[in-house]
């Protein structure tokens, strides 16, 4: 991929997106929008002692948003001389005329755009790592787990860090300028038993700043000891049951609730929670908070993909739905305003994604439950969910453990899990075991009777 040169008369990102933004307008464009966005990673993958992989990406791209009408395009580029930069202008308006007429486009309301004052949110740490101290780490990651056990062997472990800037302009004055950083190891084992059976589980995380990443022997013996654990798995009946998602899997579930909430969905119909706003669809005392400004946050933000200002929101409040996530376009055609929850790539238009949202933790711990539910199913691992987006009914395999008289019993897998999402968010209850690691946290969840499907 071609990048910008570094010599001193290569324009600041901000002066070539003023430029293309100028000759939109010169060339029809009744406004423009234009983004810069240069990322710089490194990662190393291991396994069974040994360097798998190195992958080092230098990337650096233009992306140009114009309305001409009721129309827009978008295209980018990535590379920035003069010849590249005029085509990129001329193709942008020639693709807008052919568009089709878009009553809700355009650029957000003036009204809703970011104007500070900022603090700093600790989201950049510029802590350089080179491939020798990340291939360290992902060795050290893996060493640590398969030393727990001799049934242990690696299927991977890894170990890299990004850093990315964004930089917005927009024809109406917005000016923005974003820079995040992002650290991160994993390591991912398989168990083997006497018959050969083979179970695979592990951990990662990911972090904004170095110093937070866990101890690589942590990672690799948490991913040990899940993989350890799913040893010895049995296949269970058909039945209904109650089921405690554990925080891994429970995530998945609020990730369902934001996709139900996505006002491109609710304005296009095709979602079970289109005629829900206002309305309990949780028990009392569930709340659901997106909150942008948390320190050090993977979400975190002081203006959307849009440049409109974010605000920290209750989605859910006390059981109740109370917005919908709102990009300026699904606003216009819902007679809301954008809630600041535009999201888009340089060559598309702007979907919708949450910030930091959290599942807030309940009265009870994941113990508690499971004494008080007698028998049931934990769910550790989900894969192949199905939902049908206009009835909530929803599916997936899963595996973890049954549990009995309030106690785990023994390992399962090769089942699945489905119902209704309307009536499970109405029966959910959450845990008290909240750790917040992502862009989306949850504690685990109890749904009193599930169906489960099994042998």
């Amino acid at each position: 991929m071609l990048h910008p040169q570094t010599d001193s008369t290569t324009p600041a990102p901000v002066d070539l997106l003023d430029q293309v933004i100028r000759a939109a307008r010169a060339r029809g464009a009744d406004a423009a929008e234009a983004v810069f966005a240069d990322s710089r990673s490194l990662s190393v993958g291991v396994r069974k002692g040994a360097v798998e992989v190195v992958e080092s990406d230098e990337t650096a791209d233009l992306g140009l948003r114009v309305f001409v009408g009721q129309k827009q395009a978008v295209v980018s580029v990535s590379e920035f001389s003069q010849k590249t930069l005029e085509r990129l202008v001329d193709r942008c308006i020639a693709m807008a005329s052919l568009a089709p007429d878009d009553p809700y486009t355009g650029l957000a309301d003036r009204d809703r755009l970011f104007n500070g004052p900022v603090t700093d949110l600790d989201i950049y740490d510029p802590t350089e790592l080179n491939a020798e101290t990340l291939k360290a780490r992902a060795l050290t990651c893996e060493a640590a787990g398969v030393g727990v056990d001799a049934r242990l062997q690696t299927d991977s472990a890894s170990a890299g860090r990004a850093l990315t800037h964004w930089t917005m302009l927009t024809s109406d004055g917005f000016q923005g300028d974003h820079r995040t950083s992002l650290f991160f190891q994993s390591a991912r084992l398989i168990a083997t038993d006497a018959d050969g059976n083979m179970e695979r589980e592990g951990e990662g995380r990911s972090t904004r700043f170095y110093s937070d990443l866990p101890t690589p022997e942590s990672t690799g013996q948490m991913a040990a000891d899940r993989a350890l654990k799913a040893m010895g798995a049995r296949k269970i009946d058909s039945q209904t049951a109650p089921v405690l998602f554990e925080p891994r899997t429970a995530k998945s579930i609020l990730g369902l609730l934001l996709g139900a909430i996505s006002g491109t969905a609710v304005a296009r119909g095709s979602s079970y929670l289109k005629d829900r706003l206002g309305q309990k669809i949780f028990a009392d005392g569930v709340h659901v908070i997106d909150n942008p400004f948390r320190k050090r946050g993977l979400g975190s933000c002081y203006y959307d993909d849009e440049g409109v200002a974010v605000s920290e929101r209750h989605l859910i409040e006390d059981g109740v739905l109370t917005t919908w996530l709102l990009n300026s376009s699904a606003g216009r055609q819902l007679g809301m305003a954008s809630t600041g929850h535009a999201s888009r790539s340089l060559a598309h238009p702007a979907g919708v994604s949450a910030h930091n949202v959290i599942l807030s933790p309940g009265a009870r711990s994941p113990d508690d439950m499971i004494r008080a539910a007698g028998k049931g199913v934990i769910v550790t691992s989900m894969f192949g969910p199905s939902v049908n987006s206009d009835t909530g009914d929803w599916s997936a395999g899963a595996s973890g453990f049954w549990f009995e008289n309030g106690e785990i019993a023994y390992p399962v897998n090769e089942i699945t899990v489905a119902g209704n999402l309307i009536d499970i968010f109405a029966r959910l209850e959450p845990a008290s075991d909240l750790d917040i690691k992502g862009t989306t946290d949850a504690p685990s969840i109890l749904i009193n009777a599930l169906n489960i499907g099994g042998k």
